[in-house]
């Protein structure tokens, strides 16, 4: 599951039992966040959460993190059984952006930002697993 951490709402992004492609899941106000993971462990197997890291473009942490990284402690703590993996998300909001252009969504579809922190996810995950070669 990748986790596009937001400070107001989050996306999340699954992969098929094999890893073979990325799927947008939903998007979750982000103080529901945690519940919702809960719930949906209980439901779904989910072996590793791909978190992103937010970063200047000189490698430097960016504001975000200061939210980021408690909820990763919470996940860890909630969850010490799963591997926590970190990708970096710089531009992942704008490559989900040009993805909705791409796909010929109309402008009032792309001001859904919900769609972009889905599609950001989805994107993160996907990054995760060609790292991994999967």
């Amino acid at each position: 599951m990748a986790i596009d951490y937001g400070k107001v709402r989050t996306g999340l992004a699954v992969t098929d039992p094999v890893r073979i492609i990325a799927t947008a899941l939903t998007t979750v106000e982000t103080p529901t966040l945690l519940s919702f993971i809960k719930d949906y462990c209980a439901r779904e197997e989910v072996d590793v959460f791909v978190v992103g890291e937010a970063k200047h473009m000189d490698n430097t942490p960016s504001e975000s993190m200061a939210l980021i990284e408690p909820f990763v402690q919470e996940l860890k703590n909630t969850f010490p059984d799963k591997e926590i993996a970190r990708i970096d998300e710089r531009f992942t909001s704008k490559m989900a952006f040009q993805t909705m252009i791409d796909s010929g969504l109309k402008k009032k579809q792309r001001q859904s930002k919900g769609m972009i922190d889905q599609i950001a996810a989805t994107i993160m995950l996907q990054d995760y697993l060609k790292s991994k070669n999967i």
